[in-house]
């Protein structure tokens, strides 16, 4: 058989850039993951290198000096990443959330303002939608915008912003006063412009020291903070206000198919150190692999990383035709990052002592895995998005 995680139907465009991807993870973001994860340093000169190969304008038309390149051919780039090191994956996950949302819903002049730079990764994407008591209640934020002559003045903070402090352009989601009903409707999608760095950036806009995390090390995660900085009518995306809710959730089920691809790297590569790990360590008179307990281990493992891999491909390449995802991204989502989590513990027990020192990759893993439970949505939020959708479709 082939190895694992293979897609069935991509173009010779499709398999060369894939194919490229994963040299350059091999040679390129393997050898120093470790290092660099462990000293928590952002990964400069890896990030030079996706900027000079237009991994950050997969996405992007043509017209505005990207690839453009499918959902599908993004993910499978993703998965590659994420193998040699979740993080790196991290860098352009908000960056096309961001260059998507705005593709699908900016005006013409946002668009040709931003997504020019976006391909080329002069310009950097991080989004903002949760808040410190927010959770996943998204209708129920509370940082504000209120108008005034010269646009908004938004005042409130944000949480858990990825790639904060990087990015040089963040989409955040504030509530504004458009006397809708339902709450949703009276929310935002703002495009702020700034520097990168930490403190304050702008006059109002505060991004401060990077949090301390589990694992998902290397790359910056931050708060947000507004204290009555003055964005302008054009920086609201699409100038749409109280479209915010929806814009944000069009380019979340972008997210969730990120993340299952994510998951599906960070699996790959759990069971790639296993069935190595299996063949080398003998035990008994025999390398382990070859004892029954460890052996069935390794093939639960792989039907699991197979699975996720093949359920991911289809919630992209629904995203593609066009047609509605949510329930196929929220499936993917959730089923990819549950056997990520279950197949890296699979690794960690074969690897035994040696899986839990740090001179092992695994150990690395071990921390990313649970990330990817919660990050776009914990496994319970899509399972809600799922039985809804059940229940309108069986409804008696």
């Amino acid at each position: 058989m082939t190895r694992l995680a293979q897609t069935a139907g991509l173009t010779e465009v499709q398999t060369e850039i894939v194919a490229t991807v994963r040299q350059f993870v091999d040679k390129d973001v393997i050898p120093h993951a470790q290092e660099l994860e462990h000293a928590d340093a952002y990964p400069q000169a890896i990030v030079d290198k996706m900027c000079d190969m237009g991994l950050f304008g997969l996405m992007i038309p043509e017209q505005y000096g990207g690839l453009g390149e499918s959902l599908l051919t993004y993910a499978l780039c993703v998965e590659e990443l994420a193998r040699g090191w979740m993080s790196v994956s991290g860098v352009i996950n908000t960056h096309f959330i961001v260059a998507y949302m705005i593709r699908q819903h900016g005006t013409d002049e946002q668009k040709e303002r931003f997504l020019p730079r976006m391909a080329t990764g002069e310009v950097r994407g991080a989004f903002s939608m949760s808040e410190p008591e927010l959770g996943s209640d998204v209708a129920a934020i509370r940082t504000r915008a209120v108008r005034n002559d010269d646009g908004y003045a938004i005042t409130g903070q944000k949480m858990w912003l990825t790639n904060g402090g990087s990015s040089t352009l963040v989409a955040a989601l504030v509530k504004t006063d458009e006397g809708a009903d339902k709450p949703h409707r009276n929310l935002t999608s703002f495009l702020i412009e700034k520097p990168a760095g930490f403190g304050e950036v702008l006059p109002g806009l505060t991004i401060p020291g990077k949090l301390d995390k589990l694992g998902y090390k290397g790359i910056d995660t931050t708060e947000l903070i507004f204290d009555g900085y003055q964005a302008a009518a054009a920086d609201v995306l699409g100038e749409a206000p109280g479209q915010g809710f929806f814009q944000m959730m069009d380019g979340v089920e972008v997210g969730r198919v990120n993340v299952s691809a994510r998951a599906c790297g960070v699996g790959i590569r759990a069971f790639e150190l296993a069935i190595r790990y299996a063949q080398q360590r003998s035990t008994f008179g025999k390398p382990i692999a070859e004892h029954q307990a460890i052996a069935f281990q390794l093939a639960e493992m792989a039907t699991k990383v197979e699975a996720a891999h093949l359920m991911m491909v289809n919630a992209a390449r629904l995203k593609d035709s066009g047609e509605r995802n949510d329930v196929a991204a929220g499936m993917a989502k959730y089923l990819a990052s549950e056997y990520c989590s279950e197949v890296t513990e699979q690794s960690f027990r074969i690897h035994g002592g040696y899986g839990y020192s740090k001179e092992y990759e695994i150990e690395r893993l071990m921390r990313d895995a649970p990330f990817l439970l919660i990050g776009e949505g914990t496994s319970e939020i899509q399972k809600t998005i799922i039985s809804k959708s059940l229940l309108r479709e069986y409804k008696l």
